[in-house]
């Protein structure tokens, strides 16, 4: 998994753009009881390594000896962005040993170092088995990474990191103000996929209303093409068109509204609305046969062959799907179809947001230099690397001088800039991860789209999941501010 998104002065260019943001989450199983058994969060610790001296060229204070334990998710980004990170960092610290290591097992592997007090200094909680980040700052198991942001930044010692970020990158950070306890490192575009060549050749247009979709699909399947596929076996896919369509029917307060867990959140009627249009492309039999058992690589994969038009995901697939995707695929994305010109939001309204969230966990031992090695990740350099290796934008906003963007890195941009200001930010991916993959995702909209459920039935068995988090007293509660 992974992200793209905004261009330094393309579509990005306001401070207030971004006001709420969701936080990747991206193939997410519930954290079930996850840190249950950790001590409640004490940052002091014992074993912490000494601090070293601040300088102009060390402004964290990181021991130059001290070893660092770097953990990373071994997703739709690859390895090598932040291999060559370290290098930087191990060429700046000559004495320090970095221990670097990849997985997809994130918390399999690093529940039983967090339960034993020994996490490692830096970690990238993304994938499969994301932590659930509303359990880790409830029970008070992040470092406040603030000395980082306000830290002069790699490029220009008269310029705070913290300068150098995106809009709203700070913001998705903290959970209930001040504190910022996730760097989000990515930035991801999320909406509707497709190649161009293949709608070209539809003799079609991307559709801008339901009844315009429904044509398009209808078209295609004349053709022998499925109108649409999705990630059959992670189903919490889907919102990453369908939530932003539902802000753009009934307007962002509704999904505020759905994030804040309130009483009949879902029986909106912008929500029916917009779970009967998607079912409908079921009942017209618009989805890929067998779609519902595809994971993400092989939903993915049928869809770069061509034997669907339309893909819910976000801007790391341009990596993720490179080995399938042919070279004159011509990948763009858009922002979800709506229903019609009563919608509250014009069409372009969009789900952006920071992607590959990185933590430094309270009990580690060497806590400047997990924010060091992401001071160093955040400088133009670090930057313009992952951007030409991964086709995608990070969270530090410029790095793409003299790089020839990529086609659904260009498509990304350009969907930014048409939706201005209209980009939404649910929030449920990374306040409530259990509830929105495997009890939205899975049974709900899951169950809806393979025709087992009714939308009916998916609103009301989903406010009832809804309900259930609400009144757990054990799940801690955000709200939008």
């Amino acid at each position: 998994m992974g992200s793209t998104s905004a261009h330094n002065n393309e579509g990005l260019g306001r401070r207030d753009l971004i006001k709420r943001s969701a936080a990747l989450g991206l193939l997410t199983v519930p954290a079930m009881g996850f840190l249950s058994a950790c001590a409640s969060g004490d940052s002091k610790d014992n074993n912490s390594v000494d601090k070293g001296k601040k300088t102009a060229k060390n402004p964290l204070g990181v021991n130059e000896t001290a070893p660092l334990d770097f953990v990373l998710f071994d997703g739709g980004f690859g390895q090598q962005y932040a291999k060559d990170a370290v290098k930087v960092y191990e060429t700046n610290y000559p004495k320090a040993k970095v221990k670097f290591h990849a997985t997809q097992l994130i918390q399999s592997e690093l529940q039983p170092r967090f339960n034993g007090g020994n996490p490692p200094d830096l970690i990238d909680n993304s994938g499969k088995e994301q932590m659930d980040m509303g359990v880790l700052v409830g029970k008070k198991q992040l470092t406040d990474l603030t000395p980082l942001l306000d830290a002069a930044s790699a490029d220009d010692p008269n310029k705070k990191v913290r300068d150098t970020l995106r809009p709203g990158i700070v913001e998705m950070g903290q959970f209930d103000g001040a504190p910022v306890w996730i760097l989000y490192y990515a930035y991801t575009v999320y909406g509707t996929w497709y190649s161009q060549k293949l709608l070209d050749s539809l003799d079609a247009k991307y559709p801008e209303t339901w009844d315009e979709m429904l044509a398009v699909c209808a078209k295609a399947k004349k053709k022998g093409i499925a109108g649409w596929t999705y990630a059959g076996v992670h189903p919490y896919y889907i919102p990453f068109s369908l939530y932003p369509m539902i802000g753009k029917v009934g307007g962002r307060d509704v999904l505020d509204a759905i994030d804040n867990l309130e009483p009949n959140a879902w029986k909106h009627p912008a929500v029916k609305t917009c779970l009967e249009a998607y079912y409908e492309l079921f009942k017209k039999g618009y989805i890929l046969k067998g779609t519902p058992g595809l994971d993400h690589i092989q939903s993915q994969t049928k869809w770069t062959e061509g034997k669907a038009l339309f893909l819910p995901n976000g801007s790391w697939v341009e990596n993720e799907a490179a080995k399938t995707m042919p070279k004159d695929f011509n990948l763009a994305v858009s922002a979800p179809t709506g229903m019609d010109s009563s919608d509250k939001l014009p069409f372009g309204t969009i789900w952006a947001s920071g992607g590959e969230p990185f933590i430094v966990p309270a009990k580690a031992k060497n806590k400047e230099g997990g924010m060091e090695q992401l001071r160093i990740m955040l400088s133009e350099a670090s930057s313009k690397n992952f951007t030409q290796s991964v086709k995608s934008l990070t969270a530090f906003d410029g790095g793409t001088d003299g790089i020839e963007l990529t086609p659904g890195l260009k498509s990304a941009v350009a969907a930014l800039e048409k939706a201005g200001t209209n980009v939404l930010n649910p929030r449920l991916q990374d306040w409530y991860v259990a509830l929105q993959k495997e009890k939205i995702g899975v049974a709900g909209l899951g169950e809806m789209m393979a025709g087992r459920i009714t939308p009916t039935e998916a609103i009301k068995r989903i406010q009832g999941f809804a309900d259930e988090a609400a009144k757990d007293d054990s799940v801690k509660k955000y709200k939008h501010q």
